[in-house]
C-alpha cells in the first residue's frame, strides 16, 4: 500500500498520464492508482487490508477483480474498475454487457458477496445519442440505477450493491468533475452492506 494518502484527483491524474500523455489507454496499469485509492477508502471504513488484482472463483470461470476485501479467507467484497475514455457509443454498451456477465458469474459462486462498480468516464468524449434521447454518460447512469441497491434477502443475480460513474475531463489538464462526496457515498454503501452481512466487524 502506498505510504501517502491518495485523493481521487491523484488517481485520475495517474490515469491521464498513462492513457493520454503516454498514449497507453489499454495498459493494464492505467487504473493502479484508482485501485490504491479504493484500498485506502475501504481502510478508512474499517475494511482494512483490501487487496488488488485477485482471482475470484465464479459459477462459470475464475476472474480477476480489481479490488477485494476478505474475512476469514473468503472474499466478502469485490470492486470492478472501468475507464471509458473514447468511442462511447461502442464502449458504454460493452461495459454494461461486461458488468452483467462478471457480476452474475461471481454471485453464482458466492451469493452473499458485496459488489461495487466504479467507472471513470471522459465527458469531453460524450455525445448525444438520438437512439436513447440523452447523452451516453446519462444513459449509462440511468441503466446502472436500475441494477443498484442489491441487499439481503433479495439477492438477485446481476444486481450490484453500489455503482458510481465519475465524470472526468481529459480535453486539457485532467479534471475531476464529479464531487468526491458522491464517491464517498459509493464506498459508504459498500461498507454498510459488508458490515450488515458480517456483524463481527460492525
Amino acid at each position: 500500500m502506498a505510504d501517502s494518502i491518495l485523493t481521487l484527483g491523484d488517481a485520475v491524474t495517474g490515469l491521464y498520464d498513462t492513457a493520454v500523455v503516454s498514449k497507453a489507454a489499454t495498459s493494464t496499469k492505467r487504473l493502479d492508482g484508482l485501485a490504491e485509492y479504493c484500498v485506502q477508502q475501504l481502510g478508512i471504513r474499517v475494511l482494512t487490508q483490501a487487496e488488488t488484482e485477485v482471482d475470484l472463483p465464479g459459477g462459470a470461470r475464475t476472474k480477476k477483480w480489481d479490488v477485494t476485501w476478505s474475512l476469514r479467507g473468503k472474499c466478502r467484497l469485490a470492486i470492478s474498475l472501468k475507464s471509458i475514455l473514447r468511442n462511447l457509443p461502442g464502449t458504454v454498451p460493452n461495459r454494461l454487457d461486461d458488468l452483467m456477465g462478471e457480476v452474475t458469474n461471481v454471485q453464482m459462486y458466492s451469493p452473499e458477496v458485496v459488489v461495487g462498480y466504479l467507472m471513470l468516464l471522459d465527458v469531453s468524449q460524450d455525445r448525444h445519442s438520438p437512439k436513447h434521447g440523452d447523452t451516453w454518460a446519462n444513459y449509462l447512469r440511468a441503466r446502472l440505477s436500475g441494477i443498484v441497491g442489491r441487499s439481503a434477502p433479495a439477492w438477485g443475480f446481476g444486481m450490484v450493491e453500489a455503482a458510481c460513474v465519475v465524470s472526468v475531463g481529459f480535453s486539457g489538464e485532467p479534471a475531476v468533475l464529479t464531487p468526491e462526496s458522491d464517491v464517498a457515498d459509493f464506498f459508504d454503501a459498500l461498507a454498510t452492506q459488508v458490515k450488515l452481512r458480517n456483524p463481527s466487524i460492525a
